[in-house]
């Protein structure tokens, strides 16, 4: 049986195509394994060398404040046994546009810098913290943007991966202490980036005691659906951190003052975004959730989880006293 010349045509065409996508990702990956043998390996063992020769060790970081932030608890483990100075990049231009970044077209400008500097002097873990200028540095940080593979997976095992140690992530790796002043808050923030666009926050319309403390456009773009919420502006991010410590709970999407609740591992509820899911809670009293049924229903959690507690310690206490007054 002859077979129809527009479909052996197409049967040529297709299998060209299959033979031609075959290629390209054959080359597409001989190309990532010559680039990272010849660009990065000798770096990472480069630095596991100085690791294990060098007790005081200098880091690069040029930002985001939150990836920075994401690199503290791998910087933690290494003070144990090392002397650890880290130096942030200011200026240095993101190779994509970000929408309403607050730094511009940098990753971070000397202003932001300058706010986070009081929270990171405040980690008893570095040594030192310094703007960069042009110091010896033995961990460039920064190579995890230079790694040619998908960085789509946890932002603290980016930098593990750097230094080959891994910590539990269960464990603070941020301090502050309480603010004296603004306390027990729900603090709301929710940056215009990374953003899950399936959910919305009306249901928090006449929620009490909510507050906003980050930038003062963000606090007027959630004010459209949460008309009671509160906003405070603060004089750097150490007092933020402060007011976070000593909050209810925090409420946000991917932004640096939620890598701030996750350092504190204070009780936290994230909005994730299906497209980067680079970050979630690691611990206890800590939520992130997709869908709007289980915002509210997390959030209902959060907000009433502290009165059970209480009550549970009360109940607790009760069927202790009945059982020594029975003598059990």
């Amino acid at each position: 049986m002859s077979i129809n010349p527009a479909l052996k045509l197409l049967y040529k065409i297709i299998f060209k195509k299959k033979k031609y996508q075959e290629f390209k990702y054959k080359k597409k990956s001989e190309d990532r394994i010559k680039y990272y043998n010849s660009k990065i390996y000798e770096k990472i063992v480069n630095i596991q060398k100085i690791i294990e020769n060098k007790k005081d060790l200098s880091f690069l970081h040029s930002g985001h404040l939150g990836d920075i932030v994401y690199s503290f608890p791998v910087i933690k483990e290494l003070s144990k046994n090392h002397n650890c100075n880290l130096y942030i990049q200011a200026n240095k231009p993101m190779p994509l546009v970000y929408h309403n970044h607050p730094s511009g077209k940098v990753f971070l400008d000397k202003k932001t810098i300058k706010l986070a500097l009081p929270l990171f002097k405040n980690q008893d873990f570095l040594n030192s913290v310094n703007i960069y200028n042009n110091e010896k540095i033995d961990i460039n940080l920064d190579i995890f943007r230079d790694i040619p593979i998908n960085m789509r997976f946890h932002s603290i095992r980016w930098y593990s991966h750097i230094v080959g140690t891994h910590v539990n992530m269960e464990d603070p790796f941020l301090s502050a202490k309480p603010h004296n002043s603004i306390k027990n808050k729900i603090i709301l923030v929710r940056s215009s980036r990374y953003r899950n666009e399936y959910i919305n926050y009306k249901f928090l319309k006449n929620t009490k005691n909510l507050l906003c403390i980050g930038l003062k456009s963000e606090y007027e773009d959630i004010k459209k659906e949460v008309h009671n919420l509160e906003f405070y502006d603060c004089r750097d991010f150490l007092e933020m951190a402060e007011i976070i410590k000593a909050s209810k709970f925090f409420l946000g999407n991917l932004c640096f003052s939620y890598s701030i609740a996750e350092g504190l591992k204070i009780p936290r509820l994230l909005e994730s975004n299906p497209d980067f899911p680079v970050v979630y809670p690691i611990g206890s009293n800590a939520f992130d959730f997709y869908h709007q049924n289980h915002f509210e229903k997390f959030f209902d959690i959060l907000n009433k989880w502290e009165q059970t507690t209480l009550s549970d310690r009360f109940l607790d206490s009760v069927d202790r006293g009945k059982k020594i007054f029975k003598g059990q």
